[in-house]
C-alpha cells in the first residue's frame, strides 16, 4: 500500500492534513476493476474560547465531526449525517483524548472536521446491496477509522496543540483464503495488515487501534467479527485476539513513520519561511536606511 500524508494545506484552519492510501494494483481495465483507495482531509480549528453559555471546563473540550462525501463510494450518499459517521466521530475523539494535554487549555475547545473524499469499497458493484442501510458496512468503516485517526493526529499537531505523543491508526484482519472448488470457507485463516475489503471475500474478524508508540499505549481499540471462528493453529480465543492486536499495532507503527516524516517536512518548511521573512525584513530596513 502507498501512503501519502501532507499537512498545512488549509490556511484558514489552525491545522490541516490530507491522507491518501492506495493499493498498488495495475491500471484497471474497467470501472469494476479500479484499485481500492482511501482519501481523507482533516482540519482542526482551535483552541478557541467556548461560548459564555457553556459551563466552565478546566480541560480542553474536543469535538470531532466526520462526514463522508456523497461521491465517497460507488453508491451515492445523502447529505444528512448518518449513524456510522457519528460512531466514527466517537472513536476518533476517544483516540485523540488519550494524548492531548487538555489541562493547558481551560474553557477552550477544538473542533476536528474530517471529510472522507473516497472510501474503500467492500467489493464489486454487484455487492452494493450487501451494505448496511444508510451507512458504511462494518469492514469498510474499520479501514476508514484507521485513516481518520492518523490524519486527525497530524492536523492536531499542525495546529500546535500540546500533546504527549502522536497517535496513529492501525488495522489488522483475519481473513480466510478461498480454495478452488471449496468456496470462501475452504481455506485456512490468516492475518493481514491494512486489509482492503475489495480484495478479500471472507472476513472473520477485524481490529482497529489508536496507538501511541512512544508511550506504548493504546488510546482506542475496536474489534468486529467472530474471533471464535478463527482457528489460528488451534489457539484459544484470547491468544487470537492478542495476535490480532499485535498486528494492528504493527500497522499503526508503519503509519507513524509516514506521520512523523510529514510533520518534520512541515516544521522545516515553516522554519525556512520564517528565516526568509526575517532576511527580507532586514534587507528592507537596510535599503531604507
Amino acid at each position: 500500500l502507498f501512503e501519502v500524508l501532507k499537512t498545512g494545506l488549509t490556511p484558514s484552519a489552525s491545522g490541516s492534513a490530507y491522507f491518501e492510501l492506495e493499493s498498488p494494483q495495475a491500471t484497471p481495465h474497467s470501472f469494476l476493476d479500479r484499485p481500492s483507495s482511501l482519501k481523507i482531509t482533516c482540519t482542526a480549528h482551535g483552541p478557541r474560547p467556548l461560548p459564555r453559555s457553556v459551563p466552565f471546563s478546566p480541560h480542553l473540550l474536543l469535538s470531532a465531526n466526520v462526514k463522508l462525501a456523497p461521491f465517497a463510494s460507488r453508491q451515492r450518499r445523502g447529505y444528512i449525517r448518518e449513524a456510522s459517521e457519528r460512531d466514527l466521530a466517537v472513536h476518533i475523539e476517544t483516540a485523540l483524548r488519550g494524548v492531548l494535554i487538555s489541562e493547558r487549555w481551560p474553557k477552550s475547545g477544538v473542533d476536528v472536521i474530517i471529510t472522507v473524499l473516497e472510501g474503500e469499497d467492500d467489493g464489486p458493484l454487484g455487492a452494493l446491496g450487501q451494505k448496511e442501510e444508510g451507512g458504511l458496512s462494518g469492514w469498510e468503516s474499520m479501514s476508514v477509522l484507521s485513516g481518520c485517526i492518523t490524519v486527525a493526529s497530524a492536523a492536531i499537531a499542525d495546529a500546535g496543540i500540546d500533546c504527549v505523543d502522536l497517535v496513529s491508526g492501525g488495522v489488522a484482519a483475519i481473513v480466510r483464503q478461498p480454495k478452488p472448488g471449496m468456496g470462501d470457507g475452504g481455506g485456512e485463516p490468516y492475518i493481514v495488515l491494512d486489509p482492503c475489503p475489495s480484495e478479500h471475500s471472507n472476513f472473520i474478524a477485524v481490529c482497529v487501534v489508536g496507538y501511541s508508540q512512544k508511550r506504548d499505549e493504546i488510546t482506542e481499540i475496536w474489534t468486529r467479527g467472530d474471533l471464535g471462528a478463527a482457528s489460528l493453529g488451534e489457539s484459544p480465543e484470547q491468544f487470537i485476539l492478542g495476535s490480532l492486536l499485535d498486528r494492528a499495532m504493527e500497522a499503526a507503527c508503519s503509519s507513524r513513520l509516514v506521520l512523523e516524516e510529514a510533520l518534520k517536512e512541515n516544521v522545516e518548511f515553516k522554519i525556512q519561511n520564517t528565516a526568509s521573512g526575517k532576511d527580507s525584513a532586514g534587507t528592507t530596513r537596510n535599503q531604507s536606511a
